[in-house]
């Protein structure tokens, strides 16, 4: 008997026919395979939980309770002089505003025949927000023909009423709550009935500033998002330059030596340094030491620069890594210089991974906290910074300050402030990862 014929018949299985390990090895990789299905599948659960949880919150906050009603701008209260001067006119305090405002109200519920039992003057006084009077003052003193005139202003009502149509607040906790009471949702209804009242969209939430505890229907992200941007300026055109040069160096032409390990060694573990941290590091030495001030987004703006130049680096640096040996050869190969062939050939490569890494650490620079709270940026801020540069040493604040300065109030309707900040936060944070990608397929190359 042959070798062939002996090994042939000393096979008790086949090619056709699975044998046990087979078997159990096929079973693993089915495992296997349905492991990584749950995990993708509980990830997109988890995530679709966490967007429905927040955009329900948070929707809300896009949308405001409006009262509509005509007032008639008294010229004796107003302009007393008569000579339609903004100088004297601002003279006047928001309190004569606030007066006809509530004058124009009772006068709207008698013509429309609202009776409601047990209704006070406070009711009545309290349904519009502390903030309409002053949103008036502002919209005649930018135009002081309006003054003797009869104009329908559509004013914010309270934050309980506004939330009584959010679903925050029912008639029950009215009846236990001092800031409104069932009279006042009742005497809401009426004017809604009449077409006086409505639930509309609310630009002002993207444009304007924070507001007072008191007065949670008029507080916006506007000044939180031009700080926010301020910052991104000052990463922009410091981190990136500056990190994107140290990549090239150490890659392309700094010696290996252990001067150079330690260096690297040293990047890596910055990068792995909590956020707050570097907060600290912008207190002691931009704050204390250089004197620049609190709140403002040029210290908030040199502490993200710090925090995200590893993060730069690194993503530069594999990018430049990604680069083939033998286009560097080739380039050479044919006389070209060290430094041409970094510039003309390996840095054109590699700058889609260096565009991408740019991106995804500008954004990670755009959703932190911790450091800004250190140097003072959780301040309240009414007035919006100016132009750059003269903007960047002004107060401001940040969306994620924002966010976790909201969440600290009392009122239930600065958690939806918050949650709707957050929204404002996240499609920032899309548009910046689509712009990563756009420009990632934008210039890439293949070889």
């Amino acid at each position: 008997m042959t070798d062939l014929s002996a090994s042939g018949a000393a096979r008790k299985s086949s090619l056709v026919t699975l044998d046990d390990r087979t078997r159990r090895r096929n079973a693993a990789e089915r495992r296997f395979r349905a492991y990584g299905v749950a995990a993708i599948a509980t990830a997109a659960l988890a995530l679709a939980i966490l967007l429905v949880t927040i955009v329900g919150n948070g929707v809300g906050a896009f949308r405001q309770t409006f009262v509509t009603i005509p007032v008639t701008l008294d010229a004796q209260q107003l302009d007393p002089a008569g000579n339609r001067d903004r100088g004297e006119m601002s003279g006047v305090l928001t309190l004569a505003y606030g007066g006809l405002l509530n004058q124009s109200l009772r006068q709207s519920i008698e013509g429309a025949g609202i009776e409601v039992e047990g209704l006070t003057d406070r009711d009545i006084d309290d349904l519009i927000s502390k903030d309409a009077p002053a949103q008036i003052r502002n919209r005649v003193l930018a135009n002081p023909d309006l003054v003797g005139q009869t104009v329908e202003v559509a004013v914010l009502t309270n934050g309980r009423v506004d939330g009584y149509y959010k679903g925050r607040v029912s008639l029950a906790s009215a009846a236990n709550d001092g800031n409104t009471s069932p009279q006042q949702l009742a005497l809401a209804d009426a004017l809604k009935e009449r077409g006086l009242l409505a639930t509309k969209w609310n630009w002002a939430f993207l444009t304007n500033p924070d507001a007072s505890d008191q007065r949670p229907e008029a507080a916006g992200v506007g000044i939180a998002i031009l700080g926010s941007l301020y910052m991104m300026l000052v990463v922009l055109f410091l981190a990136v330059p500056i990190g994107v040069a140290a990549s090239i160096y150490l890659e392309e032409f700094a010696p290996k030596n252990r001067l150079t390990d330690v260096i690297e060694v040293n990047i890596a573990n910055l990068a792995a340094v909590p956020s707050i941290v570097f907060g600290i590091l912008g207190l002691a030495a931009f704050i204390n030491f250089a004197g620049l001030p609190q709140s403002a987004p040029i210290v908030g703006g040199l502490v993200l620069v710090l925090m995200t130049l590893p993060t730069i680096i690194i993503s530069t640096r594999a990018a430049l890594k990604a680069v083939p040996p033998s286009i560097r050869d080739a380039a050479l190969g044919v006389g070209a210089s060290r430094m041409q062939t970094v510039f003309h050939h390996v840095l054109p490569l590699a700058l889609p991974g260096i565009l991408t890494g740019t991106i995804i650490g500008l954004a990670q620079a755009l959703g932190e906290t911790a450091p800004l709270l250190l140097i003072g940026m959780v301040a309240f801020v009414r007035n919006f910074p100016a132009a750059p540069p003269e903007g960047l040493f002004d107060p401001a604040s940040a969306l994620p300050v924002q966010v976790y300065n909201w969440t600290q109030r009392a009122d239930p309707a600065f958690f939806e402030r918050a949650s709707g900040a957050i929204i404002v936060l996240l499609v920032l944070l899309l548009c910046m990862n689509l712009l990563a990608i756009y420009l990632r397929r934008r210039f890439e190359r293949r070889w």
